[in-house]
């Protein structure tokens, strides 16, 4: 983006005023409800591929490896399997394991079958934006998968409807679809190609069709993407822990501006894709892949996490009696943080597991409701003691704001000192995360200091993003716009327009 671009927005981020909290509600933000939920107050995740070819329970494991990639989507998912003749598709929304009963998955016949779970960053959640989007073009049937999000999508759009494309969806994954179709390529490998050269954003993505795999990954390599072999069998997947399960074997990561092609005759790469400069998600490390999945170049995700605690602790040297994790994610960053200050580390905050995407509140209204019925404290653990809270991240400060009050009030801590193990997030993501806008983040409005009176912590320190950098191999490579407002992938002017809304 031109620096002349960042001047106006960052004038706007200025002359936007801070949040105006009254009554527990952010008079602000357009839906004051969602601060009331534990649920809205993280950074959703985005979504999630699986893909694999030459095996004949090719759905089965696809269900399986959807199951490991869970945490990326919880809104819906869908499995595509094909024969070498024919396409077969079952989607819903829901979770995996209540979509896909055995009923459901003997109607995914054939060796090959991608698979999706989606978050929706793009598009409404509703059954016809559920993926993979299954389509019948003069080539043959297709069907696509994609975990990201193109900033150009609706200039695209705009251009094939005006051209007589129809779209089935919302989502701006059917754009690529339409591209295929409408693209003068002579051979398929040509249009995926030429489509993929058009849009601009962040992909990893997965193309089957009735005889091969076809996966993808953008020029920056944003979003993970990993290549791997079981039984002979290749598969690709947003995160190896998906590939644990079935005891596949990892044989490299997707790179950035690649396109694998999988079919009878083998495996072929294609480097079309100019690649001028990587910009991994610094966020799948902090918060959004598996602890046990090792991304970016085998780096793995839990190791790196502690670290991150381990560096967070040599920056903000506090005396504690114990360090508490926010579970889960807060777990292994606690963990590098105990280590490293030689503070004891112990579960005093509790978490529940079994919780619906939806709960009923009791009439009588119960203090801290929200945070309460997923956390609970440890009181003979915690109580008189001076804690240190370990947590990622920070969003809007409202379930930061209830845990310290419930582990004073709950709990008997003494002291909460409150520390996290990222920097201040205070742009939104437009790379496929769905994160709120930027009028909701807290930190882009206050002070660390105004953010600890605000959760009422005794004291809260961030993780810099030098210590983050410093952590991580090859820091250069890394996308942190939504700590520093500086984005790799330049956006279209009517995506600038949209995304100047946010800052008004």
């Amino acid at each position: 983006m031109d620096n002349h671009i960042y001047k106006r927005m960052r004038r706007k981020v200025r002359r936007a005023g801070p949040h105006s909290i009254t009554k527990g509600r952010c008079l602000r933000c357009p839906s004051h409800e969602e601060h009331e939920g534990i649920f809205a107050d993280k950074l959703h995740e985005e979504c999630g591929v699986f893909g694999i070819f030459g095996h004949p329970e090719a759905a089965n494991l696809t269900y399986l490896g959807l199951y490991s990639l869970q945490h990326r989507g919880q809104e819906s998912a869908g499995i595509c399997s094909a024969d070498g003749k024919q396409m077969f598709v079952e989607k819903s929304m829901g979770l995996v394991a209540d979509i896909f009963s055995e009923k459901r998955l003997r109607k995914l016949p054939g060796h090959i079958a991608i698979g999706h779970n989606r978050y929706s960053t793009s598009g409404s959640s509703i059954l016809k934006n559920v993926q993979p989007i299954v389509a019948n073009f003069s080539l043959g049937m297709l069907a696509l998968a994609h975990n990201g999000n193109l900033v150009n999508a609706s200039e695209l759009r705009k251009t094939l409807e005006e051209e007589g494309a129809i779209f089935q969806s919302t989502s701006d994954s059917e754009v690529v679809v339409h591209l295929i179709a409408h693209s003068k390529g002579e051979s398929f490998y040509e249009r995926v190609i030429q489509a993929l050269k058009e849009v601009s954003g962040a992909f990893s993505l997965l193309i089957l069709r009735e005889n091969e795999l076809i996966a993808a990954r953008d020029t920056y390599g944003v979003r993970p993407l990993c290549l791997g072999q079981v039984d002979g069998a290749y598969v690709v997947a947003s995160e190896t822990c998906a590939l644990d399960l079935i005891s596949a074997k990892y044989v490299r990561d997707i790179e950035p501006g690649e396109i694998v092609i999988i079919n009878e005759k083998g495996i072929t790469s294609l480097k079309a894709l100019p690649v001028t400069e990587k910009a991994f998600c610094i966020f799948e490390f902090i918060y959004f892949s598996r602890p046990d999945s090792n991304i970016f170049g085998g780096q793995n995700v839990n190791g790196i996490r502690k670290e991150f605690g381990r560096q967070l602790a040599r920056e903000s040297k506090i005396e504690a009696d114990l360090v508490v994790p926010v579970p889960d994610s807060g777990v292994p960053a606690a963990i590098g943080f105990s280590e490293e200050s030689g503070i004891p580390f112990d579960f005093g905050l509790i978490r529940n597991h079994y919780i619906g995407r939806t709960f009923i509140e009791p009439k009588q209204s119960i203090r801290h409701f929200g945070v309460k019925i997923k956390l609970n404290p440890v009181r003979k653990l915690i109580e008189g003691k001076r804690i240190v809270v370990i947590d990622d991240s920070i969003v809007r400060g409202t379930t930061s704001k209830k845990i310290v009050k419930m582990l004073r009030e709950n709990g008997g801590a003494s002291e909460v000192h409150l520390r996290i193990s990222s920097p201040p997030t205070i742009m939104p993501c437009f790379y496929g995360i769905d994160t709120p806008t930027r009028q909701e983040l807290i930190a882009s409005s206050h002070d660390v200091e105004e953010i600890r009176k605000y959760v009422t912590a005794d004291s809260l320190a961030y993780l810099s993003l030098e210590g983050l950098l410093k952590i991580v191999p090859d820091s250069g490579n890394y996308c942190t716009a939504c700590f520093d407002n500086v984005y790799p992938i330049s956006f279209p002017g009517e995506h600038l327009e949209q995304l100047e809304f946010f800052f008004k």
